[in-house]
Order: structure tokens, then C-alpha cells, then sequence
């Protein structure tokens, strides 16, 4: 992706990070190991919360897991099942399809133990996984694992899918059986007549109103331009396809 802050609901990405040299702290322990973070420093001057440099890595049994060690990206090499405290390993994200359930910005950047603080979060699930294979009581929420664009991981992004790219949220549509749509995500359409929103808009669509302003020719063009074949359903079948799971509502 060229554009690092450039992420919506919806997406689906291959997301990777260089494996990088550090050491185990402990061994594997309640489904963890805990490592030497490579990336982050402490932050010595935050007075309410303290950070020891170790991050704990959720660690597979192969057999199925805690929703949270299921969300896991980071993997070591070594794997986790070959070392012990003291061992050198390396640590990295190999190439991940994901797809992306929330993106927050944070301004002022959030407020962590260390630096750089985060002006960005990012929501993930691995493929394969749907946000309904995530209890509302656990760690993850029902949404996934968050990483920090930008906050000292080298983190490298490549967009496979946007769905609905052409349109923006809060854009307002036409579909072809007349009825006007408010668009607020690919899977989340409010229809103005009241109606039962029923699957989605039918194709194509015309744009009426962005950011509550008439919307310009080109970008009218843009969003007729994509959805003059095809459909709503064939989106959703195309992203399962890639994800595996099921759209988040």
C-alpha cells in the first residue's frame, strides 16, 4: 500500500514484517512465549504505566486453541516448541492474509509504555477466522488482533481487496430499482425508504451526495464506472473467497 495510514473496514491485505534477531525471556507458559521486543523502546517518562521490554506471543498447540493464540501474527524462528529462556530466536510476521474489522485514529497518539506511541490502530483476523469465532469475553472482542501502522514495527502492507473502493462513507447512492442508500461500509447499507434493507443495493449504483455535498462528475463516473457489473452478492463471495470468513456486521 502507498499510503501507510490507508486502511478501511473491509479490506483484505497480505501483511508481513521482517524477521529480526532477539532473545526468549521465558519459555512457553500458559500458551505463551515471551520475548525481548526488537522494536519498541520504554517509555521513561510515562508516570502511570511501566513496560519491561518483553512481549508475550500467543503460541499454537496445533490443536485448536484460546481465540486470542488463534489471533496471533507474529511467529519466531526457532518456533516456539525448540526454545527455552536464554535461547536467540528471530521474530516476524511471514506473509499474512488478513482482513481488516476497525480502524481507530488517535489524536493526540495513544498513550502506551512505549515508543513510538501509536497515532493509528488497526483491527485484523487472519484468514479463516470471522469475528464470531471470537467470544465477546475474550481478549480479542469479537474483532481480532491490533497492530500499530507506524509505531516502530516494519510492517509492510499489500491490498489485495477493497470492496466498494469508488465510495466513501457517508456517501449517499441510487441503485438500479430506484431506491437511495446510505453507505456506511461494504457491509453496512441503510436504505432511507425505511424498508427492510433486505441484501444490499442493486448494481449499478449512482452516486448523489458526498460528505453531504453534490459529488463531483468524475466521482459520479468512479462509483457507476465499478458497479456496472456485477453485484453486491458476487463482492461478498469474491471477499470470502480470499478471507474465508464471514463479512463482519
Amino acid at each position: 500500500m502507498t499510503d501507510a495510514g490507508d486502511f478501511r473496514v473491509g479490506d483484505v491485505l497480505s501483511v508481513a514484517c521482517p524477521f529480526t534477531d532477539t532473545r526468549v525471556e521465558r519459555g512457553v507458559t500458559s500458551g505463551h512465549l515471551s520475548v525481548r521486543w526488537p522494536w519498541w523502546e520504554i517509555d521513561t517518562a510515562n508516570e502511570f504505566a511501566h513496560w519491561n521490554g518483553i512481549v508475550a506471543l500467543g503460541v499454537s498447540s496445533g490443536e485448536c486453541g484460546a481465540p486470542e493464540v488463534e489471533g496471533e501474527l507474529f511467529r519466531t524462528d526457532p518456533p516456539p516448541e525448540r526454545l527455552k529462556a536464554g535461547d536467540a530466536c528471530r521474530v516476524g510476521v511471514p506473509p499474512t492474509v488478513v482482513h481488516v474489522t476497525a480502524v481507530d485514529h488517535h489524536d493526540p497518539p495513544l498513550e502506551t509504555a512505549w515508543l513510538p506511541r501509536p497515532t493509528l490502530t488497526v483491527t485484523v483476523l487472519r484468514r479463516g477466522l470471522s469475528y464470531r469465532d471470537f467470544p465477546d469475553g475474550s481478549h480479542l472482542d469479537g474483532s481480532g488482533y491490533t497492530i500499530h501502522p507506524g509505531d516502530g514495527i516494519p510492517f509492510t502492507f499489500e491490498l489485495l481487496m477493497r470492496p466498494y473502493a469508488s465510495l466513501r462513507v457517508g456517501d449517499e447512492v441510487a441503485d438500479a430499482v430506484g431506491r437511495a442508500w446510505r453507505f456506511d461500509g461494504p457491509w453496512d447499507w441503510a436504505a432511507f425508504d425505511g424498508e427492510s434493507a433486505g441484501t444490499a443495493p442493486e448494481w449499478p449504483l449512482v452516486l448523489l451526495t458526498r460528505a453531504g455535498a453534490p459529488c463531483s462528475d468524475e466521482d459520479a463516473e468512479a462509483v457507476t464506472a465499478s458497479t456496472a457489473s456485477g453485484s453486491h452478492q458476487e463482492t461478498v463471495r469474491a471477499w470470502m473467497s480470499l478471507t474465508e470468513a464471514s463479512p463482519t456486521p
